[in-house]
């Protein structure tokens, strides 16, 4: 049986938040077996615990969001699918603001981050979330499907009606070795002429051309890492948000998936397999 695993020892880091622009500072650190993924609100009186888990999402608008004791946190999409990757069980993420930074926009820098770190074994037994017969969630025309899979895999179909980009898809066996080569460089899209909407409704505050991609009628703003970018990062994004239901062993099938769908799988895979 696979034992639980956390950090050898602490990491640091600083930056600005994607939607909030503010300065922050986070710091993960080991934590006790069965004690899960916590967020800890350093800025806040008494330091309040926000547990990561579907029970607790609040707000799937452009990001997802957590509450707990009076308190919350949200964009902890591209930190929870690197620990989700990288098979971390426990860990206790300090964070000076209601973000964590957004770095670069993609999840390298949180991979490098727990990498430099190491993970290191525990005495308890791993308690995995098994997906055992298909589950599904729909709204509208996109959806996740969840079947029994030997593994942790994301096939992934992004439909955009802008020309530049169109319909991508993405499949993926999800492991430590494939998310770095193939997913953790993904950053987040943003059209141009939604920026400033964006803005007018507090969201993108921190985002520049340095930390998120950026397209037009006539094309790309800045240079891509990889020709379907978008789709690997909507795979990223939905790494992270499945986490919310624990380490999760299945197939994850998503058509024009986003952060509200995702997050509902997480919050079904609890309900139908904890």
């Amino acid at each position: 049986m696979q034992k639980q695993t956390t950090l050898a020892k602490a990491a640091v880091y600083k930056g600005i938040g994607l939607h909030s622009g503010r300065e922050v500072s986070i710091e993960l650190m080991p934590a006790e077996p069965d004690s899960g993924i916590v967020f800890l609100r350093t800025d806040l009186e008494g330091s309040p615990e926000i547990k990561a888990s579907a029970e607790n999402v609040t707000s799937t608008v452009r990001a997802t969001t957590i509450e707990d004791n009076g308190a919350k946190v949200f964009t902890i999409e591209h930190m929870m699918s690197v620990l989700h990757a990288m098979r971390v069980d426990n860990c206790r993420i300090a964070i000076s603001a209601e973000e964590p930074p957004v770095a670069d926009g993609s999840a390298l820098t949180f991979f490098e981050l727990v990498r430099k770190a190491g993970i290191v074994e525990q005495e308890a037994q791993r308690r995995e979330l098994v997906v055992s017969r298909p589950v599904r969630v729909d709204k509208d025309d996109s959806f996740v499907v969840a079947v029994p899979y030997d593994g942790f895999r994301i096939s992934f179909t992004s439909i955009n009606p802008h020309k530049l980009i169109g319909v991508q898809y993405f499949d993926i066996e999800v492991n430590e070795d494939s998310f770095y080569k193939e997913i953790a460089q993904a950053r987040t899209i943003a059209y141009e002429k939604e920026i400033e909407a964006l803005r007018s409704m507090g969201l993108g505050l921190g985002g520049t051309i340095d930390n998120v991609i950026v397209y037009n009628d006539e094309g790309w703003i800045n240079p891509l890492h990889y020709d379907d970018e978008l789709v690997r990062h909507k795979i990223l994004d939905i790494i992270g948000d499945l986490r919310l239901a624990g380490l999760v062993k299945g197939h994850f099938i998503a058509v024009k998936s986003g952060h509200a769908l995702n997050t509902a799988m997480a919050k079904l895979l609890l309900e139908e397999f904890k």
